[in-house]
């Protein structure tokens, strides 16, 4: 069994944690290559990609005993997307554009159990390694590890930032900077002054509410000025970008005159 430190107790350190976010290589090979790289966790893509539910569950699987907290962004806040995902060993989940308030209480909600959510009871099934055990330990556990990833990707959202990390059980704020600059009416212009402006609110945002800023950086130039600005949960990707660099830049070696 895994005895580290829950992903969760890690970043509320305060500490910079490194993970990776996989839209493509949904393989059973993939999770030992993330914890050989260093990732500490692993956020699985449904919104802009094929990925079901059979093939998630079978994801977190490959997840068990090794020191990488699996995790997934649903495509929508919905009660019924939140809960599976967690039933099948989801240890966290994110949720996008979120925009106000009202949906930060329910997505909290949704994934906790009641005393502090409304999170229907399955137990014994995937997320207990089908275990017996005390129920109530298991709600605590549960609850207790539980992350909710909150994207700020709207123009929205970006307004209501402030009372979205106030809300309890909301605990890293993520900026899906493709989508927030599209809503900003600057799209891809992530040097814009109002960008940069927005990106650093929400960091601040974070810092203020005693919640995390997380990002997701493509290159080293971005893990840097994700830093610089306070986000400390940051995920490598895209997968699929990395791969075909990484091959280009042995092809363009191979093919160069003998």
């Amino acid at each position: 069994m895994n005895t580290q430190v829950p992903l969760k107790h890690e970043i509320m350190s305060g500490r910079t944690v490194a993970g990776a976010m996989v839209f493509e290589f949904f393989t059973p090979g993939i999770s030992s290559m993330l914890v050989n790289s260093g990732a500490r966790f692993a956020i699985y893509d449904m919104e802009h990609t094929g990925l079901g539910y059979e093939t998630l569950k079978w994801l977190f699987a490959t997840c068990a005993g090794l020191p990488l907290t699996p995790m997934v962004r649903v495509p929508t806040g919905e009660y019924t997307w939140i809960a599976r995902a967690l039933d099948i060993g989801a240890h966290g989940i994110m949720v996008p554009m979120v925009e106000s308030k009202e949906q930060a209480q329910l997505l909290a909600q949704s994934c906790r159990y009641p005393g502090t959510g409304r999170r229907g009871a399955a137990f014994g099934f995937a997320q207990c390694n089908y275990q017996d055990g005390s129920v109530a330990e298991k709600i605590k556990r549960y609850n207790d590890r539980t992350l909710m990833i909150a994207q700020i990707e709207t123009e929205r959202g970006l307004d209501n930032v402030e009372s979205i990390a106030a809300v309890e059980g909301i605990d890293v704020l993520w900026v899906g900077h493709f989508d927030l600059s599209n809503f900003m009416g600057i799209p891809a212009q992530f040097d814009h002054p109002d960008f940069v402006k927005a990106m650093t609110h929400v960091a601040q945002v974070a810092k203020k509410h005693c919640k995390v800023a997380g990002f997701m950086a493509t290159d080293p130039a971005w893990i840097a000025k994700a830093k610089n600005m306070g986000y400390t949960l940051i995920a490598g990707g895209t997968d699929t970008g990395l791969l075909q660099q990484s091959f280009k830049n042995l092809i363009d070696v191979i093919e160069l005159p003998a």
